[in-house]
């Protein structure tokens, strides 16, 4: 098993999220088990996190988890979080995702400076952070997830309004999930970037793991600049 340490701690968060004893099989595969208050996935689904070529699975039932073995059983470590060959492996199944799951170590990281952009902070939940929120729309605001930041809030201000800002929520394992959102009108000049760069700072600094969570390609391509390593894929499936 590969000693990286952003791949072993990556390992160890989902595993503790599983919230049953579970580990990545060391010999390939996926370890398929029952936890109904998995935290891979929404209640009553089943989650797949595959990270550096292994996998584990939860699932609500024991019922569904002898589908998933069977389903998954025949199946490459690699294509157990693609979404297309699941839904053909367990047919009638509705997938969410797959989000990337990348890590970056303070010696991979490429820190962006912000210039002549009118920059600070601001705490989480600010009144500021919420109007962004509105001007993006629920799907943005939603996968951005700036409401459950419990870092400041690092933002670029334009005219007197905040158009970027990105923070990070604290997860069990030392871990600094990154949040990130960019007005649209805003977009494509590098904000992002700027704004990202400051939050996993602040969690490097403070001792901490920072793991960017995407399912979009502008999000990976910010990421990527970043320095983050894409370790592997979250995917959740529901089973009727």
């Amino acid at each position: 098993m590969s000693t990286d340490p952003s791949l072993l701690g990556a390992r160890a968060l989902w595993e503790g999220l599983a919230r049953v004893p579970v580990s990545f099989p060391p010999t390939g595969g996926a370890e398929v088990v029952v936890s109904p208050e998995s935290g891979l996935c929404p209640a009553g689904w089943v989650g797949v996190v595959s990270l550096g070529g292994w996998a584990i699975v939860t699932a609500p039932t024991e019922h569904t988890a002898a589908i998933v073995r069977e389903g998954l059983a025949r199946l490459p470590v690699a294509a157990v979080a693609d979404p297309a060959v699941v839904r053909e492996a367990l047919p009638g199944a509705r997938t969410l995702g797959p989000a990337a799951l990348a890590y970056v170590s303070r010696e991979g990281f490429r820190p962006v400076e912000p210039g002549a952009l009118s920059t600070g902070h601001v705490p989480s939940g600010h009144p500021e952070l919420l109007r962004l929120e509105e001007s993006a729309g629920d799907e943005d605001a939603g996968e951005a997830a700036l409401g459950d930041i419990t870092s400041p809030a690092f933002v670029v201000r334009e005219h007197g309004r905040v158009v970027a800002a990105a923070g990070y929520e604290t997860w069990p394992g030392r871990t600094a999930h990154v949040c990130v959102l960019t007005a649209p009108a805003a977009r494509g000049r590098g904000l992002a970037r700027v704004t990202g760069s400051a939050a996993v700072t602040h969690a490097l600094t403070t001792g901490l793991l920072p793991q960017w969570r995407a399912t979009r390609a502008a999000s990976r391509r910010v990421a990527s600049s970043l320095g983050f390593t894409e370790l592997g894929y979250q995917l959740s499936v529901e089973i009727e």
